[in-house]
């Protein structure tokens, strides 16, 4: 009988057992890599009114976060506050003007890179709803469409089947799109739906385009695939959701605390028969306006208005549950019984507040949210540490005069708009002779004024013009061959309703006593190009001294100051702006533009400054100062760093 060693048998067992493991690994890495590039699935479940992912039931609760209001430095910090309250996607907006500021100039880096946002999203094990537009409405400018499709084409139908906007759209599209596919959920990336157009069916258009949104329609699937879940939203009141569906892209609704969610949901089951409730836009807050009270609600209302959608196995996105910031001169507008521009804060009331920290309907919604689905371990995010790093002394370096004299201008007959100058956003110097002798008071009217100028004579300021309070017309004193100058600022363009086409600056010819001016100079601001500000500003000592400041109280000057951030700071904090005293205008640090001013209206006190765009040591502090300063005396020259927001302040009984 053959005899085989006991040692060479054990190793054999061993050397199978292995084989057996190794191969069991493989095979279940091999399945699992099907499952994740193949099978993975994200569908609409009609019969049984629910989403499947993966053929399994699945609701989300989900939290609307955007990224071009939050630089990416706190992108990760913004997105786990998101899951660690229990949400389980964000959802969020694409700006195309953000991406495309002038034709073809494509931007996707830095806070641009919608890309790295959602994967920053899926590392926080979130899942990302999309909302593409190209129609974003949000409280932005123009609705988030570039001001420049007006430049080329000023008789543009914006939002329609037009071919002058859908040929830009078509190319727009097609540069975003290809993008987004490789992130879809069926190839591996946290993207479960894609929303088209937005509120279409709200637009105040004088007729619902089918055509328009059909195409839109067709040029998703033809970008994205035809398994990808497509959806839009309206506001379920009146012939909103006639209008705004779309066949074959599943309609949603979107309401606040104001209303019962069964008899929202009723509306939807009119265009939606079967399949899931869908709540695409519930709010936390509200959007404020310069003038208007800071809108707020209660927390426990709230979680109540939550716990009642989610009741009904619905599935729901808070819109904000992080507002953060308009950034620059990105804010936009609304027309209703008057204009109203929207402030640089987009606080909106939310769960995490506009710097980023959980506010008090945080631990709230988390409870809530923790009866339905699975909350994540760990603690709940604290607030972070603010920097409070005192006064900053600002001094006078020069009058927009000052700074006109080193700019280049156009001349034309009549005044041109911001769009025909090829001016995005901020002030345009509009200067004329009068030519004749006229009755002392001449009136002065500028019709359709968009949106608020500054009116001198021989350098001297004789009012202020506004669209808010719909004042177009100022009597003013002219001698013959007087120098009128008139500087005109953009408050951001309308962001939703019929008024879209927004032209800014003199969008009418310009009268005195009923007479007709002519022959302008116009000279714009690069205040969204800050290198060449820095350039222009460099400059000005070449100008003479009595050009330091615009007017006798310190308005339409440039002023400038210096900070400095020890060593011992681990890293710059966050801080908030307060301007004491200044009447209204924008702000910068280190070239970076914080926004929008107004303190003397309010609601907005402060100015949000991120840590990520301070740096240690010495740190710019740079302000156009519109109306007046405080600086009447050296001492009195200056702002304030500090380590609370004021976003609830007082505001004008009548505005």
């Amino acid at each position: 009988m053959l005899r085989v060693p006991v040692v060479k048998c054990i190793c054999a067992s061993f050397f199978v057992l292995w084989l057996i493991i190794a191969v069991s690994f493989e095979v279940q890495y091999q399945l699992q890599e099907v499952t994740e590039s193949g099978n993975r699935s994200f569908t609409i479940d009609y019969d049984n009114n629910q989403f499947l992912k993966d053929g399994q039931p699945f609701r989300y609760v989900s939290g609307s976060i955007h990224y071009f209001r939050v630089l990416a430095a706190d992108w990760p910090d913004r997105l786990k506050k998101l899951r660690m309250a229990g949400f389980n996607a964000v959802q969020t907006v694409v700006e195309w003007s953000t991406h495309e500021p002038e034709p073809g100039n494509y931007l996707f880096t830095e806070n641009q890179d919608l890309e790295n946002f959602i994967m920053t999203a899926q590392e926080q094990d979130l899942y990302v709803i999309l909302r593409v537009g190209p129609y974003i409405c949000a409280e932005r400018d123009m609705g988030g469409l570039p001001y420049w499709l007006l430049k080329l084409h000023p008789n543009i139908r914006l939002r329609t089947s037009d071919p002058a906007f859908l040929n830009h759209v078509d190319a727009w599209m097609g540069v975003l799109l290809p993008r987004i596919r490789p992130l879809l959920y069926e190839n591996g990336g946290p993207v479960i739906m894609v929303q088209v157009e937005n509120e279409y069916g709200s637009s105040g258009l004088f007729q619902c385009d089918y055509q328009y949104t059909s195409h839109l329609r067709q040029l998703f699937r033809h970008h994205l695939g035809s398994s990808l879940v497509l959806f839009t939203v309206d506001n379920p009141s009146g012939n909103n959701l006639r209008c705004g569906k779309i066949p074959e892209v599943y309609a949603t609704v979107d309401f606040g605390l104001d209303k019962d969610p069964g008899q929202q949901f009723e509306q939807q089951r009119l265009f939606e028969p079967r399949g899931p409730l869908v709540n695409s836009e519930f709010y936390p807050g509200w959007i404020d306006h310069w003038g208007e009270p800071h809108h707020t609600t209660q927390p426990e209302a709230l979680v109540k208005g939550l716990d009642a959608i989610l009741a009904l196995n619905a599935s729901v996105n808070m819109y904000m549950f992080h507002g953060g910031t308009s950034f620059g001169l990105t804010s936009g507008s609304n027309v209703g019984s008057k204009f109203q521009s929207c402030p640089t804060s987009y606080d909106y009331d939310a769960p995490v507040s506009e710097a980023g920290d959980p506010t008090d309907k945080y631990p709230l919604l988390r409870e809530v949210i923790g009866k339905y689905l699975p909350l994540p371990h760990g603690p709940l995010p604290p607030t972070s540490p603010k920097g409070d790093y005192g006064k900053v002394a600002l001094n006078a370096v020069g009058s927009l005069k000052a700074l006109v004299s080193l700019l280049p201008s156009v001349t034309a007959f009549w005044p041109q708009t911001f769009e025909e100058l090829g001016v995005t956003s901020g002030l345009v110097i509009y200067s004329t002779t009068v030519p004749m002798r006229m009755p002392d008071p001449a009136r002065l009217a500028l019709n359709d004024l968009h949106d608020r100028a500054y009116v001198l004579v021989n350098g001297k300021l004789a009012g202020t013009l506004a669209r808010e309070g719909d004042m177009s017309d100022l009597p003013i004193y002219t001698p013959r061959h007087a120098t009128l100058d008139l500087v005109v600022e953009s408050q951001g363009r309308v962001s939703i309703g019929r008024h879209l086409n927004d032209f800014k600056g003199l969008t009418t010819n310009v009268t005195l006593n009923g007479h007709v001016l002519m022959h302008w100079q116009m000279t714009a601001l690069p205040l969204t190009d800050t290198s060449h500000l820095h350039t222009v500003i460099s400059r000005l000592p070449q100008v003479i001294l009595h050009s330091l400041t615009g007017t006798p109280r310190g308005g339409l000057t440039m002023y400038s100051g210096m900070f400095n951030i020890t060593d011992e700071d681990p890293h710059p904090l966050d801080t908030f702006l307060k301007l004491d005293g200044w009447g209204k205008g924008i702000a910068w640090v280190n070239d970076f533009c914080l926004g929008r001013y107004w303190p003397d209206v309010g609601p907005q006190v402060t100015l949000y400054v991120p840590g990520a765009v301070m740096h240690r040591g010495d740190n710019t502090l740079l302000l156009l100062e519109l109306e007046r300063a405080p600086c009447d005396h050296p001492d009195s020259c200056f702002v304030t760093l500090q380590n609370h927001h004021q976003i609830n302040g007082p505001t004008p009984p009548e505005f």
